[in-house]
C-alpha cells in the first residue's frame, strides 16, 4: 500500500480524487487555500477559484444538481459569505454528493474573527464531520459523499488551521474507485425550487432527516470509544483527541468523527462507566453543551479556555490521571515569545501609498488583505478593517453620518480580489446613494495574501489556462462612476495628485493603483539597481524610516543603511528623501 506524508489539505485533495469528485471550487483564504490548490493538480476535477465563497457554493450546487460529486472549500469567515446559499440547500438537498470544507483558525493566525463553524451544522441543521489527522482528512472526503448521497443532505467537514498545516502518514488507494457514475438530473420544481409552499413541505423533510442521521451516528465507524482507565474519561473530536491522547495515554476516550448530530445513546453508554468525566475542545463548548442537555455531569469549559488553541501540555496541566483539576484564567494559556511586528515585504507597492496617506492625514476605512497591515507603525494610516468589501460601504457610512466633517477627508482602499469578490455591489450602494467617497483599488496582479493566487483580474485560471483578464476602468465607468483615475502606485507625487483631486471631488471617484505584488514569480528575476544611502549627503533626518521598508535600518550614531539583500530597488524612499541622500547602486 503507498503511503505519503501529506498536510490535512493535501489529504483533502487526495480524497477528493479517489472518491470521484469531478468538481470542486472555492475562494483562496489561510488556511483553507490549498486544498483547491490541490484538488487542481488532478486532471480528472474540473476546480476553479471562483470570485468569492458564495459564488462558488452556488457553482458547486449547480454541479451536484447535474450529478456531478462536488467539493468545495473555504475558510471560516468564508462560510458567512456562502451561508446564505447554505441554509437553503439543507432544504433542497443535493443530487450528486456534496461536501464543504470549512477550515477554523482557532488563535487567528491569519483571520480577523475566531468563530467556531461547527455551529453552522447545527444552525443548517446538517451533518458535521471533523477529521483529526490527515488519514482522517482524506477518508472523511468519501464519507462525507456518501451521507451526502444516502441522506439527499450537504455535509460540512470542519478542519482547523492545525488540522489543515500539519502532516501525517496518509494510506493511498492504489486501486481507483470507478464507479462514480454521475446521476441523472430530473426537473422537480417540489424539491428545486424553493417558494414559500414548496419550502415548507421541504422543512418537515429536513426535520425527518435529522432523525435518521441522529439514528446513523450511533453507529458509524468514526464515533467509537477507546476504553482505558475508567476513573477519567475524554470525549473530543479533531485536533483535541490527538492532544488527549498525547497527554492522558491511560484515559478512556469517546472519539467522536460525527460530531453533529451527536450519537447519544453511545455518549450515554460512555458515560455511565466514568468516573469524572471532561469534554476536551477547542473554541465554543459545541459538544459540551449538547452532553449536559442530556443531563450528564462534565467539566469542561471552566477548565479550559474558550478562545485559542489548545495543546498537550495544557491539557495535560488541567487533567491529571489522579482526577486532580485546576481551574485556569484566560491568561495562563498564552504562551510567552519575543514580540514581532507583522510588516508589508521590502519594496511593497503599499509602503509608499500608506506614507502618503499618514501626510495627508486622511481617514481611511480599509479592508481584508496585506495592506491591513498599513493600519500598524509608522505608518497608523488605516482606521477600519471588518470584512471582505466593507470598507466602502463603512465610507459611505461615515459620509453619512458626519457629513461636513468628514467631507473631502475621507477615502476607502480595497484590493482588487476583494474589490470582485464584495466590493462592487458596495460601490453601486454609493453611486445609488449619491455618496461622494474616493475609492481606491490595488491592483497588484494576484491574491497576495493567501499566497498570491490568481482571479479574473489577472486573466489566468486556476488551471493556469489563460482567460479574458478583468478590466476595472470599464466595469466602474459601467456602474456609473464618471471619475476614475489609474496610477502607477510607486509614484508617490502622481499618487499624491490622483488622491488630492478625487477627495476633493463631490461625487464618487475611484483611482485604480496599479504595482505588482513582489514575490510574482514574474518580476522575481529581473534586474533591478538596488539602493544606497549616501552618508554624506544624510541629515539623519529618518524621514525614510517612516515607511517601513524592512531593508532600511537605522545603525549606530544614527546611521541609516539599506539592507542590498532585501533591497528591490523601487524607488520610494529615493522619492521621499529631500537631500538625495539615497542613490542607485549597480545592476543584480
Amino acid at each position: 500500500m503507498l503511503k505519503r506524508l501529506l498536510s490535512g489539505n493535501e489529504a483533502i485533495a487526495r480524497g477528493a480524487y479517489e472518491n470521484g469528485v469531478s468538481f470542486a471550487a472555492g475562494y483562496p483564504g489561510t488556511p483553507a487555500t490549498e486544498i483547491v490548490e490541490e484538488i487542481a493538480k488532478y486532471n480528472r476535477i474540473d476546480a476553479q477559484w471562483s470570485v468569492n465563497e458564495k459564488v462558488a457554493l452556488d457553482v458547486a450546487v449547480g454541479a451536484s444538481l447535474g450529478g456531478a460529486r462536488t467539493l468545495v472549500a473555504m475558510k471560516h469567515v468564508g462560510l458567512n459569505v456562502a451561508s446564505d446559499t447554505l441554509f437553503t440547500l439543507s432544504y433542497t438537498g443535493v443530487n450528486g454528493g456534496l461536501v464543504i470544507v470549512t477550515a477554523d483558525d482557532p488563535g487567528m493566525h491569519s483571520s480577523q474573527n475566531e468563530q467556531d463553524n461547527r455551529f453552522y451544522a447545527k444552525f443548517a441543521k446538517i451533518p458535521l464531520l471533523e477529521p483529526s489527522d490527515s488519514q482522517e482528512a482524506k477518508d472523511f472526503v468519501g464519507l462525507g459523499l456518501s451521507i451526502s448521497e444516502i441522506f439527499d443532505t450537504p455535509v460540512l467537514i470542519r478542519i482547523t488551521t492545525a488540522i489543515a498545516h500539519s502532516k501525517s502518514i496518509v494510506k493511498f488507494n492504489i486501486k481507483q474507485k470507478t464507479n462514480f457514475h454521475n446521476k441523472t438530473f430530473r426537473k422537480d420544481s417540489a424539491k428545486w425550487v424553493m417558494i414559500p409552499a414548496n419550502a415548507r413541505k421541504r422543512r418537515l423533510l429536513v426535520e425527518a432527516r435529522l432523525k435518521k442521521l441522529k439514528n446513523f451516528s450511533e453507529r458509524i465507524w468514526c464515533n467509537r470509544i477507546e476504553w482505558g482507565k475508567r476513573n477519567i474519561g475524554i470525549i473530543t473530536s479533531s485536533i483535541c483527541y490527538q492532544y488527549a491522547k498525547e497527554a492522558l495515554s491511560d484515559a478512556s476516550i469517546l472519539k467522536l468523527g460525527m460530531t453533529y448530530p451527536l450519537p447519544e445513546f453511545l455518549i450515554k453508554k460512555f458515560a455511565s462507566k466514568i468516573q469524572d468525566l471532561y469534554v476536551i475542545e477547542e473554541l465554543d463548548p459545541f459538544l459540551e453543551e449538547q452532553v449536559k442537555v442530556l443531563g450528564i455531569e462534565l467539566k469542561g469549559k471552566e477548565l479550559f479556555p474558550q478562545t485559542g488553541e489548545l495543546s498537550p501540555s495544557l491539557v495535560k496541566d488541567k487533567i491529571s490521571i489522579r482526577g486532580s483539576q485546576n481551574k485556569v484564567s484566560s491568561t495562563e494559556t498564552i504562551e510567552k515569545f519575543p514580540p514581532r511586528v507583522p510588516s508589508l515585504c521590502p519594496g511593497c507597492p503599499y509602503l509608499g501609498f500608506f506614507y502618503t496617506l499618514k501626510k495627508l492625514k486622511l481617514f481611511v476605512a480599509g479592508d481584508i488583505g496585506c495592506y491591513a497591515l498599513g493600519a500598524l507603525p509608522p505608518a497608523s494610516a488605516m482606521h477600519t478593517c471588518i470584512s471582505m468589501g466593507s470598507s466602502i460601504g463603512i465610507a459611505l457610512g461615515l459620509e453619512k453620518a458626519m457629513k461636513d466633517r468628514i467631507k473631502h477627508k475621507l477615502i476607502a482602499v480595497i484590493g482588487d480580489s476583494t474589490f470582485l469578490h464584495a466590493g462592487i455591489p458596495e460601490l453601486i450602494d454609493v453611486v445609488y446613494n449619491k455618496g461622494s467617497v474616493t475609492i481606491i483599488i490595488f491592483d497588484n496582479q494576484t491574491i497576495a495574501m493567501t499566497g498570491r493566487q490568481d482571479h479574473p483580474g489577472t486573466g489566468v485560471t486556476l488551471k493556469k489556462e489563460s482567460s479574458r483578464r478583468f478590466d476595472y476602468v470599464k466595469l466602474i465607468r459601467a456602474l456609473g462612476v464618471k471619475n476614475v483615475q489609474v496610477v502607477n502606485i510607486y509614484d508617490l507625487k502622481a499618487t499624491k495628485k490622483a488622491i488630492l483631486e478625487e477627495t476633493n471631488r463631490d461625487s464618487v471617484s475611484v483611482v485604480v493603483a496599479k504595482g505588482p505584488c513582489i514575490l510574482l514569480d514574474k518580476y522575481k528575476n529581473r534586474k533591478r539597481l538596488f539602493k544606497v544611502v549616501n552618508s554624506e549627503n544624510c541629515r539623519k533626518c529618518h524621514e525614510c524610516l517612516n515607511l517601513g521598508c524592512a531593508a532600511i535600518t537605522i545603525k549606530e550614531k544614527g546611521r541609516i543603511e539599506i539592507d542590498a539583500e532585501l533591497c528591490i530597488g523601487c524607488s520610494i524612499c529615493a522619492q521621499l528623501c529631500r537631500y538625495n541622500a539615497i542613490e542607485k547602486y549597480a545592476p543584480r
